[in-house]
């Protein structure tokens, strides 16, 4: 595996990981408005 192959694969996995904590926070927001307590 070359130098360019793993930088490709750092940043698709660091891509993944960003957009899989923000639709965890836009889960975690769109149930606190849903349910107020």
């Amino acid at each position: 595996m070359s130098v360019a192959d793993a930088l490709q694969l750092m940043l698709a996995f660091g891509t993944f990981i960003v957009a899989l904590i923000a639709l965890i926070v836009e889960l975690i927001k769109s149930q606190q408005k849903n349910n107020p307590s």
